[in-house]
């Protein structure tokens, strides 16, 4: 590859030229929007999956979460292992194994077979988001050409959460559910194709040996830690989900413990101390748990409250792409101009307030509404989300960009998982509270209880006036859940918007 050898500290990066660096960008990005809407487009197809597969309640919130949990459970293990053996190699291997584990997911047979494939899935995207960023960064030596940079990246992570209902919903038009993942392949082969010619090798030249005993305590750790916040958010404190939860925590204590006294840390615990840094990954994980939350459980109301088709649905969550892209590309622009904190609290701010606009949400609700609120959480995203992942590269050294993107990207799943999770986990426990029509027969009554989808179906085999009821208070059960989690989520945003304020002050952007 043509370009002149940029050193800095003690890394070498073969850089292309301007021309060929916008490019490797293009290839970039193609990554980024793939992992992003995997993320969402399951939210249109569960629906189906439901009818299909049969999963229970649980198992449903597990097909919806586990793709985001294992990405967060090692996504700093694959930062690290790209510093190690180089960012472009993890890169185009990674999504070998994407695209091959897609490929398994759309035929999945069952709920468990669902469950694991999605987990596979998640061992792959791992490899693919701390790389992306981390490549950037050595790209775009230019502090503007980066802060550029990052905003298409910034964008095109916040939008593809909001595109992947409408390319799901055009798919599950046309075809059957696994269509969703199958997208995946011809992007997969082009990224490979065009990335192995196009994208530069980088590498921390004297890193150390990946520590195996870290990773297993990072995937631990941050998986024990989210199931347990999921499962008591659902069904409570019992013993086992506390002693689950427990051994996260100590599994991740122990990991903090043994990156300070490594000689070669999988993660540098130091990059902690900077306030900025702090902040930056605080703000990346809540808003993404607002926007994910918001996505996922919109997708189900349009659908099997309001009735809409799987395409309308997902042209209806249009707006919040359009407002990602459109603040992601301005955010660097605004963080100059005015102040990082300004852009970042504003941006959490603007979701906060547009969460709790959903405390007046109804099972008639009209579009405008709705349609405002996926707007503003759109703006806000890209806005927060953008301008936090230029603080995170601008204040690590060059050699410890993929070790720094990763704690990035570990906000992001952690933030897409926890907003499912939690969110979903209050949508779930206020549904299962509804007490069925007087008639309808235990069994059917049942199987209603256990999701918004199987209250669906059971109308469906009910007498019409019987069907009616049952599916208006399931409905309306499904309103009331959704209601509180949004204000739920309003109430945590709006906090975090207040702690970023204090926490990026005196924040700037390299000019």
């Amino acid at each position: 590859m043509s370009g002149s050898p940029v050193e800095v500290g003690e890394e070498r990066t073969e850089t292309p030229p301007r021309s060929g660096r916008w490019l490797a960008l293009a290839v970039l990005v193609l990554a980024v929007l793939l992992v992003a809407v995997d993320s969402t487009v399951l939210g249109l197809a569960t629906p189906f999956l439901s009818e299909d597969l049969g999963p229970s309640s649980t198992q449903l919130l597990w097909i919806g979460d586990i793709y985001s949990f294992v990405i967060a459970g090692l996504l700093v293990s694959m930062g690290g292992l790209g510093d190690r053996i180089g960012r472009k190699k993890l890169l185009l291997g990674g999504s070998v194994a994407f695209g091959a584990v897609s490929a398994l997911t759309a035929y999945a047979q069952s709920a468990e077979m669902m469950i694991g494939a999605r987990a596979l899935l998640g061992i792959a995207g791992a490899t693919l988001m701390p790389s992306t960023l981390a490549l950037i960064r050595n790209l775009f030596q230019d502090p503007r050409e980066r802060s550029f940079a990052v905003g298409i990246w910034g964008a095109t992570a916040s939008a593809g959460m909001a595109v992947g209902p409408v390319l799901g919903g055009f798919l599950l038009e046309h075809f059957w559910w696994g269509s969703v993942f199958l997208i995946n392949l011809p992007v997969m082969v082009l990224l490979v194709v065009v990335g192995a010619k196009l994208l530069p090798e980088s590498r921390d030249p004297a890193p150390g040996p990946l520590d195996l005993p870290s990773v297993l305590l990072s995937l631990v750790g941050m998986v024990g830690v989210v199931y347990a916040v999921k499962e008591t958010a659902a069904y409570g404190i019992r013993g086992d989900i506390a002693a689950t939860g427990a051994v996260g925590a100590l599994a991740l204590g122990w990991f903090v413990r043994r990156q300070l006294t490594l000689p070669a840390p999988l993660l540098d615990m130091r990059l902690f101390r900077h306030r900025g840094f702090s902040g930056a990954v605080l703000a990346d994980l809540f808003t993404v748990l607002g926007l994910s939350g918001l996505v996922f459980f919109l997708s189900q109301y349009l659908q099997l409250v309001q009735g809409r088709d799987p395409l309308e649905a997902g042209l209806a969550e249009l707006p919040t792409a359009a407002g990602a892209v459109v603040a992601g590309l301005l955010a660097g622009r605004a963080a100059h101009r005015f102040s990082v904190r300004a852009v970042v609290s504003g941006g959490l701010a603007a979701i906060g307030l547009a969460l709790a606009a959903l405390l007046w949400l109804r099972t008639d609700t009209g579009y405008p509404l709705l349609g405002a609120v996926l707007l503003v959480v759109g703006v806000g995203a890209g806005l927060a989300f953008t301008v936090t992942a230029d603080v995170i590269l601008s204040t690590v050294p060059k050699n410890q960009a993929g070790a720094a993107s990763a704690v990035s990207e570990t906000a992001y799943e952690l933030g897409a998982a926890l907003g499912i999770a939690v969110l979903g986990s209050i949508v779930t426990g206020v549904y299962r509270g509804f007490t069925p029509p007087v008639g309808v027969p235990g069994p059917v009554a049942e199987r209603a209880d256990d999701s918004i989808g199987g209250a669906v179906e059971a109308a469906a085999g009910l007498p019409p006036e019987a069907g009616t009821a049952l599916l208006a208070t399931a409905r309306d059960a499904f309103v009331d859940g959704l209601r509180i989690a949004a204000g739920v989520g309003a109430g945590v945003l709006l906090a975090t918007a207040v702690a970023a304020w204090f926490l990026l002050r005196r924040q700037r952007l390299a000019d």
